[in-house]
């Protein structure tokens, strides 16, 4: 197995054409399938499905690629470091649940390694879909919640994709509404004090059962009448302050991100919600990781 190998792989499956892949890595589309055949024998595995109507990836070349990814971004890297082009352009992402701490540290990391050009990518997104992204490298970590609702299958899928599940915190849960809605009087909540409000919360697209949603009670528990889904974190807050809406949650808050409008208090139920860092086993973590799982936990106290 050669990196040009691994680099031509990473082609075809980008362009989903041997034609094409073969005209972005400039050699014949013969020598390319030649070198295809060649890296799928050598390794024992089927990388490729092809088809009339081009090439698909089987899944255990879905699970080759997102490391040869790694191998091949990994060598970019060397390649600017040590061939006259000065320092490396700094490659981070990381795919998270709607946190504020999270969003806090990674401002933390860029400001830590801030360069002249950098590539960092934060995805505020669904639940289902942060596991694929750590999956398959599409971002380094990940941070999501466990519960005891949702443990045993959130579980099965890091285990089934390879994931380790570091817990940063575990906390009772909490009600985030506007500060100038009623309940805010109150210094705790109760289920029934929230029914004449709307539910808000994130919706999870094909994923929308309860063991993918971002909070830990759905409507269902306690039959709540109103309920809002909502895709991005400034909407969700939006409807807090305008429609006196809430939704559950840690109670981990940013002023200086989300202003002293939205305030927590917490739930009376004996419940509580572990929140995690997700990241593929066997797999060194670069500076930048290591360096936003300490400002994430330091956000998090």
């Amino acid at each position: 197995m050669t990196l040009q190998q691994l680099k031509y792989a990473v082609a075809v499956a980008d362009t989903k054409n041997i034609t094409e892949a073969s005209k972005k890595v400039f050699i014949s589309q013969p020598s390319l399938t030649a070198s295809i055949h060649e890296l799928e024998d050598e390794m024992g595995i089927k990388i490729f499905s092809r088809t009339n109507k081009g090439v698909t990836l089987t899944n255990e070349g879905d699970e080759f690629l997102s490391y040869a990814r790694q191998v091949v971004e990994q060598a970019g890297l060397l390649e600017d470091r040590y061939k006259g082009k000065g320092e490396a352009n700094p490659i981070f992402s990381v795919s998270c649940q709607h946190y504020s701490f999270a969003v806090n540290a990674f401002v933390d990391v860029i400001r830590e390694f801030g360069a002249a050009s950098y590539d960092f990518t934060l995805r505020e997104t669904q639940t289902h879909e942060i596991i694929e992204d750590v999956a398959h490298l599409k971002s380094e970590l990940g941070v999501l919640y466990q519960s005891r609702k949702n443990e045993d299958i959130i579980s099965k899928l890091l285990k089934k994709n390879n994931l380790h599940f570091e817990p940063l915190f575990t906390a009772g849960l909490h009600v985030f509404i506007s500060s100038e809605n009623p309940l805010a009087e109150k210094e705790s909540l109760k289920l029934e004090d929230l029914k004449p409000f709307p539910y808000l919360t994130y919706e999870q697209g094909n994923y929308n059962s309860f063991y993918f949603a971002e909070e830990p009670l759905s409507a269902i528990d306690f039959d709540c009448p109103k309920n809002i889904k909502v895709r991005d974190r400034a909407t969700l807050f939006n409807l807090l302050i305008g429609l006196n809406g809430y939704t559950i949650c840690s109670g981990i808050i940013s002023h200086e991100l989300n202003g002293e409008n939205i305030i927590a208090r917490p739930l009376e139920l004996d419940d509580k919600m572990t929140v995690g860092i997700v990241s593929r086993k066997n797999v060194f973590l670069s500076r930048y990781a290591q360096s936003y799982i300490e400002a994430i936990k330091k956000h998090c106290l």
